[in-house]
């Protein structure tokens, strides 16, 4: 009975915080549908003001989470996941009922903190409650969540806007937000680590700036362009706050980021796929709802229908990889959803042109980038729980989210830099042709970065000092 009754306890755990990380991940890519209804709602405010409602969520979000993650394991993993989820949900709620854009910006704002400090603590309870043996198969479900979330989107922002109006992009976090409140006191049983030092101020603002002018350059390239003064300089200031961080980072006895969590294999070599992926990622699902509308003349809510099938094979396929990633291993699984995704971008760079044949020139590689993103998103997250020490499990799991984050941010500007201001079909077409190329490149780099991984599902989890690889 006792037997059942811990089982039960995890089950719930991970729905808990599988739940919360699509909600967090869905609110970074629904407003990309919702935000023309929210112009024409607060239309007397500049189109550069606005796009804050995006801008401001990225930017927050990427900054705050390895900090967040830290904490989380000094003050607690349940703690701060209820904590975030509160944050979060009630910020959902300003968000919908704003009458003005800079209360929604703010609100915005106030999200992205709790996102950031939700995300990786949910991680750090699902990898408590299960025991190692479990792990590949619970951990690619909390990370499914949030690749599922990732390619919804547009889907489910296309139906929400259309049918209730944008401001029920964010209602539809609040019975979300009520759950994992209510049942996370009742379920969530407390883990940390006392002796995790609080990180230094000082490290926590370096980060926070050095990842915020990094966003902040990316996003801003729309208006700026790419070699524009103001954007290489919030580049060189970006890459000195990095640098003025990792030598801060060296002396202080109190880091944000424990720097020798990256001597460890699996850590290092899931981040920079991450990054890679993330990229290819997110210029894939933006790139995806522009052509259908644009080339193809779709309106907003059949684009958001047709590019259903991805995640909804995400949903299907991620537990049966993660039970054969505890067979066999996390890099097989990740290795062929890589080249998988960029065969998928590899078919639209042959298939797709202006005449519409959605079965047969589209529908493939939805299923292949599918297949990819069920394969890389959550077999990565599995990846590195295995990896990581217990007490670490919360920045550990902030950084491979931060990674991913940053490179998502990389991804949509360079789709809208690719994609918006073509003049002509034939440009269009080019400029599409461009991105899935992205596609193609971010699956074949995002395979070779997972090559030099070790995964047997066997292999000890061991303190940073002794697990530390070359």
């Amino acid at each position: 009975m006792a037997e059942f009754v811990d089982e039960a306890r995890r089950r719930r755990t991970l729905t808990i915080a599988s739940l919360a990380t699509l909600a967090t991940f869905l609110d970074t890519t629904i407003l990309f549908v919702a935000f023309p209804d929210i112009g024409a709602t607060f239309s007397d405010t500049s189109p550069a003001t606005l796009s804050w409602v995006l801008n401001a969520y990225t930017i927050v979000f990427a900054a705050f989470l390895i900090p967040a993650g830290k904490i989380a394991d000094r003050v607690g993993h349940r703690r701060s996941f209820l904590a975030g989820s509160a944050l979060f949900t009630v910020a959902s709620m300003v968000c919908g009922l704003a009458p003005t854009a800079e209360l929604l910006i703010a609100g915005r704002i106030v999200q992205a903190v709790g996102g950031a400090i939700l995300i990786p603590a949910s991680l750090a309870l699902v990898m408590s409650a299960y025991p190692r043996h479990e792990l590949p198969r619970a951990v690619a479900i909390w990370g499914a969540a949030g690749a599922v979330a990732g390619a919804l989107g547009p889907t489910l922002g296309a139906a929400v806007v259309e049918g209730l109006g944008w401001r029920w992009a964010f209602f539809i976090n609040l019975p979300v937000g009520a759950y994992t409140i209510i049942a996370g006191r009742r379920t969530l049983q407390e883990s940390s680590d006392p002796d995790t030092a609080i990180p230094n101020t000082v490290g926590v603002v370096l980060v926070a700036a050095a990842a915020g002018a990094i966003s902040y350059a990316v996003v801003e390239t729309e208006t700026n362009g790419w070699w524009s003064s103001a954007t290489v300089g919030w580049f060189v200031l970006g890459a000195v706050l990095v640098a003025v961080f990792v030598a801060h980072q060296r002396r202080t006895t109190a880091p944000v980021l424990d720097l020798d969590l990256f001597r460890i294999r699996n850590v290092a070599w899931s981040d920079l796929a991450g990054l890679v992926f993330g990229v290819a990622f997110s210029a894939m699902f933006l790139a995806s709802i522009l052509f259908l509308t644009s080339v193809w003349g779709w309106t907003v809510l059949e684009a958001g229908f047709g590019v259903a099938p991805g995640p909804a094979l995400v949903a299907i396929l991620a537990p049966r990889l993660g039970s054969l990633a505890g067979r066999i291993g996390q890099r097989p699984i990740l290795v062929a959803g890589a080249l998988a995704y960029a065969a998928g971008g590899l078919w639209r760079v042959l298939a797709l042109g202006p005449d519409v044949d959605y079965l047969v020139d589209y529908f493939p590689s939805m299923l292949l980038t599918g297949f990819g993103v069920a394969c890389i998103w959550p077999q990565l997250s599995s990846a590195v729980a295995q990896a990581l020490p217990p007490n670490r499990a919360g920045i550990g799991g902030a950084s491979l989210q931060a990674a991913r984050q940053f490179g998502g941010t990389f991804g949509v500007a360079i789709a809208v830099a690719l994609v918006v201001g073509a003049d002509s079909l034939e440009a269009s077409l080019d400029a599409f042709e461009q991105v899935w190329w992205v596609i193609v490149i971010g699956g074949v780099g995002t395979a070779l970065l997972v090559l030099p991984m070790r995964t047997e599902a066997s292999a000890p989890v061991a303190p940073v000092s002794a697990a530390a690889e070359a």
